[in-house]
């Protein structure tokens, strides 16, 4: 079998979506498993199964990767972490560096105490260490520049990174849990009054409110393999996914021009702008592209049951950049792009390409 890839994009079954990734790839003979996130908790089950039966039933996972602390990115890791040998764990634990912002928080005078908040603040990246831990596998940093088998980190960068956690609404400083109700609250009830309108080609409605800085902490992984260039985003947002391009000369990656590229947080309209999608995957066509002509592959991990995500908006930008665009929710169990020599699966039918929405969120 000659050089290969190919990367499972997994359904995470929930009324809010999550991000589940496993990739096998080939390079001289040399085969690597990789994972990136692991949805929610009960996912990680369905992970091992797929692994299992169509990996090659393999004992040692070469690296998993967690993005960030989100409960619907990590929670099904524990069962990776439980079912296999790792080789290692990559993610970024802000409370490594505790001394460092130490001074940065004025309710805090003991790095100590300030460790132990920002484990109770990022639990679900605190229970992957412990496990980790537990188990001997060894946890490695993941900031841009970090080479992970044939992924390159591209962002976060550590200074961003760690100025995201010191501004973030979670740090000590900046709210409480009172205040945190009141506007995941608020936040409902804006997202369900959203209504649509008819919109002509090439027409664009991103939002003008930004990410959280949790989604900005996303680790954003870059690949060229069989030759294709592979950029799998997490949760990032702009900030995150301007980094990213800026850094991108450094390993070798011309944009515009992705062939497969993982649409942040769920095809959520506050990741992305027209302008970062011009310079990331290409400018707007003036017409949709022919069949078999269409320029790369974006992959949106939806649940079924999710009403808020994805975004006509987004969708709707994706076609115009001539992309085929492909959700985990219209498809059964994972969505899979593959290249090179790579196995065939029985019974597997092709992803459904996601039709053009005639309107967009207002």
């Amino acid at each position: 079998m000659g050089n290969f890839h190919e990367i499972d994009f997994h359904q995470v079954g929930s009324t809010k979506s999550g991000d589940a990734i496993t990739l096998r790839y080939q390079i001289n003979d040399i085969a690597t498993i990789h994972i990136v996130d692991g949805g929610y908790q009960d996912t990680g089950d369905a992970l091992t199964k797929h692994i299992q039966t169509h990996y090659g039933n393999p004992v040692r996972i070469d690296h998993v990767v967690v993005t960030h602390n989100d409960g619907d990115h990590a929670g099904g890791l524990r069962r990776i972490l439980e079912n296999f040998e790792v080789g290692e764990l990559w993610m970024l634990r802000p409370w490594l560096y505790a001394e460092e912002l130490l001074p940065r928080f004025s309710r805090y005078t003991n790095a100590d105490n300030l460790k132990k908040r920002l484990k109770e603040i990022y639990s679900n990246l605190a229970a992957l260490e412990e496990l980790a831990n537990e188990k001997g596998v060894p946890i490695r940093e993941s900031f841009q520049g970090t080479k992970i088998g044939a992924f390159t980190v591209v962002a976060p960068s550590r200074e961003r990174f760690l100025n995201l956690v010191v501004s973030s609404e979670k740090t000590p400083d900046a709210t409480t849990e009172a205040l945190e109700s009141k506007a995941d609250f608020l936040k409902a009830a804006f997202i369900e009054a959203v209504s649509y309108i008819r919109a002509l080609w090439g027409d664009e409605n991103f939002s003008n409110e930004a990410t959280s800085a949790e989604n900005e902490m996303s680790i954003v992984q870059y690949a060229y393999l069989n030759n294709k260039k592979i950029l799998l985003t997490g949760d990032a947002g702009r900030d995150a996914l301007a980094e990213a391009k800026g850094y991108a000369p450094l390993v070798g990656l011309v944009l515009p021009g992705i062939d497969t590229f993982q649409v942040p947080h769920h095809g959520s309209r506050r990741n992305l702008s027209s302008e970062l999608l011009d310079q990331l995957v290409g400018e707007k066509l003036g017409q949709p592209v022919k069949e078999g002509e269409s320029k790369f592959n974006a992959i949106i991990s939806a649940s079924k049951e999710d009403v808020h995500h994805p975004r006509k908006a987004v969708i709707r930008a994706m076609k115009h950049r001539g992309a085929i665009v492909l959700t985990t929710e219209e498809n059964n169990g994972w969505t899979r792009i593959s290249a090179g020599d790579a196995p065939t699966r029985p019974n597997m039918q092709p992803a459904k390409d996601v039709p053009y929405p005639e309107d967009q969120e207002e």
